[in-house]
C-alpha cells in the first residue's frame, strides 16, 4: 500500500479512536446537569478513563515490542467505542465509571501499536507523523460536536449512538492490515540490536515533561466548559465552543509541529512551544472577555506542537523499545493528567474554579525547564516488518529531515 494512503487511513482511524477520549470531557457537563454531580464527582469520571488507560497503555507497549499486533487496531477501536457508548445508560455512578474505564482500556490498546505502525509507514517523516497525530486531534475536536448532536437533544439515553465512529474506524483499518501482511521480508531475520544505544536518562526527562503537559491539557479539557460559562455568563453553547476551540487549536498545533521540525530540530521546537504556552495559560486564567478564546487557542496550539515530536523523540531515546516508548509517552504520561483532575475539582469546590486553574500556569514552565536539559538524539534504524510472528527486522536508516 502507498505511504500516503496508509497514513491517511491510519489518521482517520486515529480520529475515530480519539473521539472517545474527547467525548469523556464533553459528556461531563451532561452528567452534571442530569445527575447533579459535584465538580469532584464529575472529574472522577475523567479519572476512571485516565487511570485504566495510564496502567494499560505501557503494558500494551511492552507487548508491541515483543510481537507485532496490528490486529489490535480494529479490536481496540471497537472496545473504546463500546465503553463510551454504554456510559450514559442507567443512573449508577459505579457503572458509569466501569464503562468509561473500559473505553479507556480500548484507547490504551490502540495507541502503542498504531504509533509503531505509523512510524514505519511514514518512513521517518516528521510531517507524515504529524498528519497521523492530526487525526487524533481532529477526533478530540469533533467530540464536543458529536456529543452535543447525539446527547444534547435527548439526553444521556442516546449515548449508544456514539459507537458509530468506532464501527467506521475499525473497518478503515482493514485495508491497512492487508497491506501489512505483504510487507513481511523473505530474508532471514537479522540482529535486532539498535545502531544507537538507549538514552534512559533523557527519556525519563521527556516523560516528566509530557506529564506536566498532560496535567494542563486534561485539566482544561475537564473544566474549560464550566470556566468559560462562568467567566462569560454564556450557556452550554459557550462552553461547547470553548472545548471545540481547545481541540481545534490542537489540530493546528500538531500539523505545525511536524512542519517546524522539518526546519529546526525537534527539541528546539518543543522548547519554544512550551515557553509560548506559559503566557497563553496565564492569559486564559487572568484575562477577561473575548481574549479568553484567543488564549484557549494559543494554549492548545502550544501544547500540541510538541505532541507528535515527543512521540518520535521518545522512540529515538529508546530505539530498542519503540513500543514501550510509545506506550509510556502516549499512555502513562498523557493519561496521568487525569489523576490530577479530582484535585482541581476539590480545590474548585472549596474556592473557585479560577483559583483552581491557576497552578496550571506552572506546568508548561516545568516542561520548558526539562527540555532545556535535552538534546536532539541520533536517528536509529527503522524497523521493516509490520506484522508476523516476532520482533521487527532492521531496515535502512530513516530520513530525519
Amino acid at each position: 500500500m502507498a505511504k500516503n494512503k496508509a497514513i491517511t487511513l491510519l489518521s482517520i482511524g486515529h480520529a475515530c479512536v480519539d473521539v472517545y477520549q474527547g467525548a469523556v470531557a464533553a459528556l461531563v457537563p451532561y452528567f452534571v446537569a442530569e445527575r447533579a454531580y459535584t465538580y469532584a464527582a464529575a472529574s472522577g469520571i475523567v479519572l476512571a478513563a485516565s487511570l485504566l488507560s495510564s496502567v494499560a497503555q505501557p503494558l500494551f507497549g511492552l507487548a508491541a515490542d515483543r510481537r507485532a499486533m496490528p490486529w489490535l487496531l480494529p479490536v481496540s477501536t471497537l472496545v473504546g467505542g463500546l465503553g463510551i457508548a454504554l456510559s450514559g445508560l442507567g443512573d449508577s455512578y459505579a457503572l458509569t465509571l466501569l464503562f468509561v474505564g473500559i473505553g479507556g482500556v480500548g484507547v490504551a490498546a490502540y495507541h502503542p501499536e498504531s504509533a509503531r505502525v505509523a512510524r514505519v509507514a511514514s518512513g521517518g517523516s516528521h510531517t507524515a507523523m504529524g498528519w497521523f497525530s492530526l487525526g487524533g486531534n481532529l477526533g478530540f475536536a469533533l467530540a464536543p460536536v458529536l456529543v452535543a448532536v447525539v446527547v444534547g437533544a435527548a439526553g444521556l439515553g442516546l449515548t449508544p449512538l456514539l459507537v458509530v465512529p468506532a464501527l467506521v474506524g475499525s473497518l478503515l483499518t482493514l485495508p491497512v492490515l492487508r497491506g501489512l501482511e505483504r510487507l513481511t521480508p523473505a530474508a532471514p531475520e537479522a540482529s535486532t540490536a539498535p545502531a544507537v544505544p538507549d538514552d534512559v536518562a533523557s527519556f525519563v526527562k521527556l516523560a516528566l515533561a509530557v506529564v506536566c503537559r498532560s496535567v494542563v491539557f486534561i485539566g482544561l479539557s475537564t473544566f474549560i466548559a464550566f470556566y468559560v460559562r462562568e467567566r462569560t455568563g454564556g450557556g452550554a453553547a459557550a462552553g461547547t465552543a470553548a472545548l471545540l476551540v481547545l481541540y481545534l487549536g490542537g489540530a493546528v498545533g500538531t500539523v505545525l509541529g511536524g512542519a517546524l521540525a522539518e526546519r529546526w530540530d525537534r527539541v528546539t521546537v518543543v522548547r519554544r512551544s512550551y515557553l509560548l504556552t506559559v503566557g497563553a495559560v496565564a492569559g486564559l486564567v487572568l484575562l477577561p472577555g473575548p481574549a479568553l478564546y484567543v488564549c484557549i487557542a494559543l494554549t492548545s496550539a502550544g501544547l500540541y506542537v510538541p505532541f507528535s515530536l515527543q512521540v518520535t523523540l521518545a522512540q529515538d531515546y529508546l530505539p530498542s523499545r519503540v513500543g514501550t516508548a510509545s506506550g509510556i509517552t502516549l499512555g502513562l504520561t498523557v493519561s496521568v493528567g487525569g489523576l490530577f483532575s479530582p484535585l482541581i475539582g476539590r480545590l474548585a469546590d472549596a474556592t473557585s474554579l479560577r483559583t483552581a486553574l491557576m497552578p496550571l500556569i506552572a506546568m508548561p514552565a516545568l516542561s520548558w525547564l526539562l527540555f532545556l536539559t535535552l538534546t536532539e538524539p541520533a536517528p536509529p534504524d527503522m524497523p521493516r516488518r509490520l506484522s508476523g510472528g516476532g520482533r521487527a527486522t532492521p531496515d535502512v536508516p530513516r530520513r530525519t529531515r
